[in-house]
């Protein structure tokens, strides 16, 4: 992923500083749908074990960090979101993530249960990298 192409992805070290920084201007909500976000958009989802960011971009994928992401040491990864479940296997892919579900991604990976949902509007102003 050649942040050229998208000049405001986060870097490597997108680290815990850095998402307590977009959460300060994040505005917390209860859901997401898909179709709801913007190019530039951010996404910051804490989930019982972990944090997640996800900053859209312009072909229904995000660039992803945080939580599994991390710990393998790939993130930011671009990275499709399959939708959220209620913990089996009926998916809502219409929602991007919401309090109470588990994310799903493209690559099979689910979360433990989402406790907030914050969202940044790239017209807020993203944290400066």
């Amino acid at each position: 992923m050649a942040t050229s192409e998208h000049p405001i992805l986060p870097p490597n070290e997108f680290d815990g500083a850095d998402r307590d920084r977009l959460a300060v201007h994040a505005q917390e909500v209860e859901s997401v749908q898909r179709g709801n976000l913007a190019w530039g958009d951010w996404l910051l989802i804490t989930t019982r074990n972990s944090t997640y960011t996800l900053l859209a971009l312009d072909d229904d994928t995000f660039a992803v960090s945080g939580g599994w992401f991390d710990e393998r040491g790939g993130a930011p990864q671009r990275m499709r979101v399959n939708g959220c479940t209620w913990g089996g296997t009926a998916i809502k892919q219409d929602v991007l993530a919401a309090r109470g579900l588990f994310l799903e991604f493209g690559n099979r990976v689910v979360t433990t249960r989402i406790e907030s949902v914050r969202i940044l509007r790239s017209d807020d102003g993203a944290p400066a990298n």
